[in-house]
């Protein structure tokens, strides 16, 4: 049985539905509460898991999540009570509010009150509803119980200056489209794509292509390379390692309209070979936070309603 931590109460509040819930965090996952409470407070555009089931997730601006250790996890996630808060290596905070259906394994650090449980199904299906139909920008905002709001993107600081320089560009970026789409994805959502990627003058493949490309490089190779970072990988792999995996996503995307995201990936190659491990570890950390938000708002904005039509159907028996 996990104990809650004496005076770590958060409060998850989605004004925009006018709902607020309350969590315990405990002592399951201590490494990751004290990350998740060290943050606090933060707001993020609010997710919803489009195809695991009933659960809540949006990008927290925490980048250690991309590599804090767990103590405890739970093989699957989906026998965890309603009301659990989880924080993930993917860098996002989570809530499973009902029936989930993808077996994986979950960092939980503490559970939605009981009395509170109401509110987070109406927050739930609300959510679901904007993100799938709607296309209403959800802001949730995470905070200490009784404390005030606000919100901060962390910025971390390299030694060399073009790593500096870089950085900070980055996080005005990730600034700028933190709570607000930004301008290429909304371009790109509106059929706007100056170099008409798109065949015969098409939209949804591109958009498609666009968030397939996207996550994994946020989640997996950025994400893998922080943690490589942390795990004393030598530098020299680092850099092959760097070299391999992001250049060519990054490249692709650039031609589908983030050309800001292709403009920040060369000149992180043009000066890798010149960083230390702790500006590596500045820059890659900060790239992931900036494309894990894009992940998100690819999300948001993508017309998931086009294929309403389609429906599952039952399994033939045999099959």
């Amino acid at each position: 049985m996990f104990e809650k931590l004496p005076g770590r109460q958060i409060e998850i509040s989605w004004p925009d539905l006018g709902i607020t819930v309350t969590a315990d965090l405990d002592d399951r996952n201590p490494a990751l509460a004290d990350a998740l409470w060290e943050s606090l407070p933060y707001q993020s555009l609010q997710g919803h898991a489009l195809i695991a089931g009933e659960h809540l997730y949006h990008v927290a601006p925490i980048p250690t999540l991309l590599h804090t250790p767990h103590a405890t996890r739970v093989p699957d996630r989906r026998e965890a009570p309603d009301g659990t808060v989880f924080c993930s290596g993917l860098q996002h905070l989570g809530i499973k509010y009902g029936t989930l259906t993808e077996p994986m394994p979950a960092t939980p650090v503490g559970q939605i009150r009981e009395a509170d449980m109401p509110a987070l199904l109406e927050a739930g299906a609300a959510i679901w509803d904007a993100v799938y139909s709607t296309k209403k920008q959800i802001i949730a905002e995470v905070r200490r119980a009784g404390e005030p709001g606000g919100h901060r993107i962390p910025m971390l600081h390299a030694t060399n200056t073009r790593a500096s320089h870089l950085i900070a560009d980055i996080v005005a970026e990730t600034e700028k489209i933190w709570l607000a789409p930004p301008a290429e994805l909304d371009d790109l959502h509106r059929g706007i794509i100056p170099s008409q990627a798109g065949n015969f003058g098409t939209v949804l493949p591109t958009l498609l292509f666009v968030n397939g490309e996207t996550r994994p490089l946020g989640y997996a190779a950025y994400g893998g390379l922080v943690r490589a970072a942390v795990q004393d990988m030598p530098m020299a792999s680092l850099v092959h390692m760097a070299r391999l995996l992001v250049g060519v996503p990054a490249e692709f995307l650039g031609y589908c309209g983030l050309e800001k995201l292709w403009a920040f990936t060369q000149r992180f190659l043009d000066v890798l070979d010149r960083l230390d491990r702790d500006d590596f570890y500045a820059v890659t950390s900060q790239m992931a936070l900036y494309i894990n938000c894009l992940g998100g708002w690819n999300l948001q904005l993508y017309p998931w309603e086009t294929g309403d039509h389609l429906r599952q159907q039952a399994a033939t028996a045999g099959a």
